[in-house]
């Protein structure tokens, strides 16, 4: 990693830490979920950086992927736990960095994640595998009466690669891949009142383009044109310009193009929290670009 690339992920690192702060503190009862995506992603663009995915903003028992539909009502209640999971981007080095709110009681949850996090960057140097990174944060999680979510894990980034390897496993094992210096990787604890398994439910909002190929269909070749500046990185339905886009996407989708990316959930009534930082593995430990 030269110091251009350096510098351009840790000031997408700065603006995503910037961002989150200032976003968490417009969650509040009685406010839209749509308001705070819009203005969270116009304080990315005002910083002069490039929103990597749209805004994650998960309730209660979704832990992921969920973010507003066009028009969406929905607002935030008394007692929901709120994920907000954001990506700030420059040039395509990438920021991903995550908290939680709660509008509730439910503190000692989100203590859980983030100790979990902060247990397992303590860890990071090279020569660490990622089995021993699962282990912290389960051991966390854990200690304080949760299960972590089994199916999701941390992730490797690249230049405008959002999840690649390593996968940084929630649960504990051992053995994996060794870190190694100049990775960059998302540490991303969940904690969770349910089962420790999220699965797909039928809200898709988010989506990403994963091969180029003709299409006849005049829609999805105009949402193919819109999205071609994300470089595959992830979009939402809400930010297409294509009027009536609904068929084309379903077409798209079907025909392997795109893919979508359904809410991710543990059993209805259960609460799950995150936290998430990115960071660059260094020769004696680690520099975290979201702090």
């Amino acid at each position: 990693m030269n110091e251009e690339i350096f510098d351009r992920y840790m000031q997408a690192g700065k603006t995503a830490a910037d961002v989150l702060n200032k976003g968490a503190t417009l969650i509040k009862p009685g406010v839209l979920l749509a308001e705070v995506a819009d203005i969270v992603e116009e304080m990315i663009r005002e910083a002069g950086c490039f929103v990597a995915f749209p805004v994650n903003i998960s309730l209660n028992e979704a832990a992921a992927h969920d973010t507003p539909s066009p028009g969406d009502e929905r607002v935030f209640t008394q007692g929901d736990m709120v994920k907000l999971d954001l990506g700030v981007h420059l040039d395509g080095y990438i920021a991903d960095t995550a908290k939680t709110i709660d509008l509730g009681d439910q503190g000692l949850l989100i203590e859980a994640s983030v100790t979990a996090r902060n247990a397992a960057i303590e860890l990071v140097r090279p020569g660490v595998t990622i089995g021993e990174l699962g282990t912290a944060v389960a051991k966390e999680i854990e200690l304080r009466g949760f299960r972590p979510v089994a199916n999701l894990t941390g992730h490797g980034l690249d230049k405008y690669q959002l999840h690649m390897g390593p996968n940084v496993p929630n649960v504990a094992g051992s053995g994996g891949i060794p870190l190694t210096e100049g990775m960059v990787i998302a540490i991303e604890p969940f904690a969770t009142t349910g089962t420790g398994f999220v699965s797909d439910q039928k809200r898709v909002e988010i989506y990403s383009q994963r091969i180029w190929r003709p299409v006849r269909m005049p829609a999805a070749r105009k949402i193919l044109s819109e999205i071609q500046e994300r470089n595959g990185l992830p979009f939402a339905r809400r930010q297409l310009k294509t009027q009536k886009p609904d068929l084309a996407m379903t077409r798209l989708v079907r025909e392997g193009v795109i893919h979508a990316y359904p809410v991710l959930a543990d059993i209805v009534g259960s609460y799950v929290s995150q936290s998430e930082h990115t960071l660059i593995v260094t020769s004696e430990g680690c520099i975290v670009t979201t702090a």
